[in-house]
């Protein structure tokens, strides 16, 4: 198979990160108004629930078929046969989970209309090819039916959700985007893969396999998805878990810009050059994401910490004020994960250190578990995200500590220190900013417009060497500027 372009799949998965940036910007603020912070809450902790049995469901299978997708794609024999047998693993796990999922939705009165709505999370995960696109970077597969997806899902929500008992409606909405775009996602697949023996396949190998990317992706999900079980369960409080909810999709747009564009293309890229032992140039790739993602993730890191509390009620609407200290709380996630990802993204899973990694998100876990017993029943959703920035950091020390020369805390340290210092003069600035007796929307103009320019004249002051760089790109690409460098 031809060797795909770098810049073009970045490209892409970058545009497809802004549009689910874009998408909730435009339906957040609608239906946080138009539900309320508890119907957000109660949507929050049943699609936690319903994350449980996605996982199982899907095992590790995207980050282990990426991978093994990536060492074969040159060999359609092999990559055929595969996919096919990942792929019917995937089937196999699907159906045990959707059987365990009919079972608890019965007996689970409260919440059962909108557990049986989100029963397309899991049937998606059986449709979920993504991996086998990744493997072979063909992103453009992945991209445009889910682009247009999620388009019209916004448009399904402004006509279809009117009032607090059209949740179930919003639920569905949402899981059967999920769905729908996995389908679609197989009409590419004939271009890639052949008829095989189906009598030849073997998913007992692959089955161990998965187990090994699972066991980190669960012990993930303890600080994903376990705070808001333990935020309703604890609180019995479905506000609470709004409050946190709508916090946490500020932090996940913010990821997909900071890291997951990025790591995604770069996860397949590097398998394949570990597979060729192409070692100093990972080193050269893993170090220039690390200037990105601390570029990226500083700037944003201190911005949210100084629009929040202009931001959170103009955005939002009324009654989500606890949301303003929340993002504050957990702000400093975005670089903290940001590093830990691009880690574990770009050197853990490609060099087949899976197991490895595992531990340390496993102590993470433990950490954020242990604490949020101990903060909830006191801080309520507050103690929930002190606990994350805590377990997050755990694991991204452990993370740099055991990455065998590929990244260390001197390195990380010389291309971060500069990019703190213009955060925190960013960060003054707009809080000065906040303080103008301006309208909302004007203020919130201003905050971002002039907290980016002050962020990017400190880093050209200290001499960042990846403003630079990233400046001499652009101008590369302005007409009459060609040539042009500072």
């Amino acid at each position: 198979m031809a060797q795909v372009s770098l810049k073009k799949n970045i490209a892409l998965s970058t545009f497809y990160q802004v549009l689910k940036i874009v998408m909730p910007f435009i339906t957040a603020p609608y239906i946080s108004r138009v539900l309320g912070p508890s119907n957000v809450g109660i949507y929050s902790y049943t699609y936690s629930i319903n994350t449980y049995f996605t996982l199982f469901a899907a095992l590790g299978t995207v980050t282990y078929g990426t991978r093994e997708i990536a060492r074969v794609r040159n060999d359609k024999a092999k990559l055929s046969r595969l996919f096919f047998e990942i792929e019917l693993l995937s089937v196999l796990t699907t159906t045990a989970c959707l059987v365990a999922w009919g079972i608890f939705a019965v007996l689970n009165t409260t919440y059962r209309g909108y557990y049986f709505a989100l029963t397309f999370n899991l049937l998606a995960v059986m449709f979920d090819v993504s991996w086998f696109y990744a493997g072979i970077e063909q992103f453009q597969y992945t991209v445009g039916w889910n682009s247009l997806l999620r388009i019209l899902s916004v448009i399904a929500m402004f006509m279809f959700v009117k009032s607090p008992d059209d949740l179930w409606m919003y639920i569905f909405i949402v899981a059967f985007q999920n769905f729908a775009g996995n389908v679609g996602m197989w009409m590419g697949l004939r271009k890639f893969i052949h008829k095989v023996d189906f009598r030849q396949l073997h998913i007992g190998h692959h089955f161990h396999e998965t187990l090994v990317y699972f066991i980190p992706t669960i012990a993930t999900s303890i600080y994903n998805v376990l705070d808001k079980t333990l935020i309703g369960v604890i609180t019995r409080s479905t506000a609470e878990n709004g409050y946190y909810e709508q916090a946490n999709k500020i932090l996940d747009m913010t990821k997909a810009v900071t890291f997951v564009a990025l790591n995604s293309v770069m996860r397949s890229r590097i398998s394949y050059m570990f597979a060729n032992e192409q070692y100093e140039e990972i080193k050269e790739r893993i170090k220039l994401s690390t200037n990105y993602v601390t570029f990226m993730g500083f700037g944003i890191c201190f911005g949210l910490m100084g629009i929040a509390d202009t931001f959170v009620p103009w955005f939002f609407g009324s009654g989500y004020e606890r949301t303003i200290t929340l993002l504050k709380i957990m702000s400093p996630v975005v670089v903290i994960i940001g590093l830990s990802n691009c880690l574990g993204s770009q050197y853990y899973t490609p060099s087949g250190r899976r197991k490895e990694s595992a531990k340390y998100i496993i102590m993470g876990s433990v950490i954020n578990f242990c604490l949020n017993m101990l903060m909830i029943p006191y801080l309520k959703s507050y103690g929930a995200a002190i606990a994350t920035v805590i377990a997050e950091l755990a694991i991204t020390i452990a993370y740099i500590a055991h990455s065998q020369g590929y990244m260390n805390f001197k390195t990380v340290a010389a291309i971060a220190w500069r990019k703190l210092v213009a955060g925190i003069v960013m960060l003054a600035v707009v809080l000065l900013v906040a303080k103008l007796p301006v309208i909302t929307i004007l203020k919130i103009i201003l905050e971002v417009g002039l907290g980016f320019s002050v962020y990017c004249m400190m880093l050209f002051v200290l001499g960042d060497a990846f403003i630079r760089v990233a400046t001499n790109f652009v101008l590369r690409h302005i007409p009459g500027l060609k040539g042009f460098q500072i």
